[in-house]
């Protein structure tokens, strides 16, 4: 048996779409607002006004930000809308949630950026393997988005992949 070996991965019509490559790139930080309520429990309006005014926002420059409370306690909505009028000058982006729950969110806005209709009729492999930790919501958002357009769709690496979707 002679010849020549062809690499097939390569020579395939397989188009790898990464994930990874729509990180948001910027160093995340979180803002619990525990630390600002009258004993652990309450938010007394005076004194957590007088808190934001005295806090250091210029730490949360160009960065990501998670705003939350950890306390099991009741906060006012006006209380995370007063925190986001400090932090709309200083910050990247920030939002409501958890650590996590920014991750997601920064992914989709990403993914909003993306005409998807330039994969029309097209083999597309959803590359499962990296760095970064891409939450599984954007990797099922990312299939959804595809779906109207690609041919077929296959999650993994073009050497080892595993079907998931073929246009009828």
């Amino acid at each position: 048996m002679s010849g020549e070996i062809i690499n097939r991965v390569a020579s395939s019509s397989l188009i790898t779409f990464n994930l990874a490559d729509y990180y948001t790139s910027g160093e995340r930080r979180t803002l619990d607002i525990k630390d600002w309520l009258f004993m652990g429990l309450m938010l007394k309006e005076k004194e957590f006004r007088e808190s934001l005014r005295q806090h250091d926002w210029s730490s949360y420059t160009g960065k990501c930000v998670a705003v939350f409370c950890s306390a099991d306690a009741i906060v006012p909505t006006w209380a995370y809308m007063l925190i986001a009028t400090y932090l709309q000058p200083v910050t990247q982006h920030f939002m409501f949630g958890k650590p996590e729950e920014l991750e997601t969110v920064l992914f989709f806005k990403a993914l909003d950026k993306i005409d998807f209709s330039v994969y029309q009729g097209q083999k597309i492999v959803i590359k499962g393997c990296s760095e970064i930790h891409v939450p599984e919501a954007i990797y099922v958002e990312a299939t959804r988005r595809l779906l109207p357009y690609a041919q077929k769709i296959s999650y993994g690496e073009p050497c080892s992949t595993v079907p998931l979707y073929k246009a009828p």
